[in-house]
């Protein structure tokens, strides 16, 4: 996980980070393995049972289309960026809807 003063004092900021690059397909399978491995305890933490991912849509009361909202959004700004000739990484989209969806 990275340690970047971004996330000093919002533990769940980075999560949520995950969890949009998870819903867009972008989540490597490093970031995966460890979210699964800290699974039981996102659990003890935000409560909830299930897969990480489901640990923390819960704990924020997201709702259950929220990957397909996560997923349109991403193709629209994709879309958007590249007719403005610019590149979108899915880690800056997921910062960005982040910081304008989720309060953390």
């Amino acid at each position: 996980m990275a340690t970047n003063s971004r996330y000093d004092g919002k533990p769940l900021l980075k999560l949520l980070e995950l969890y949009v690059l998870k819903a867009i397909g972008e989540l490597s399978q490093t970031e995966q393995d460890a979210l699964e491995a800290m699974t039981p305890k996102l659990q003890a933490i935000y409560g909830g049972k299930g897969e990480w991912y489901e640990v923390i849509a819960s704990a924020i009361h997201m709702p259950p289309e929220m990957p397909a909202v996560i997923q349109n959004t991403w193709a629209n700004n994709v879309e958007i960026a590249r007719t403005k000739g610019l590149a979108l990484t899915p880690q800056n989209f997921a910062e960005m809807f982040v910081d304008q969806n989720f309060a953390a």
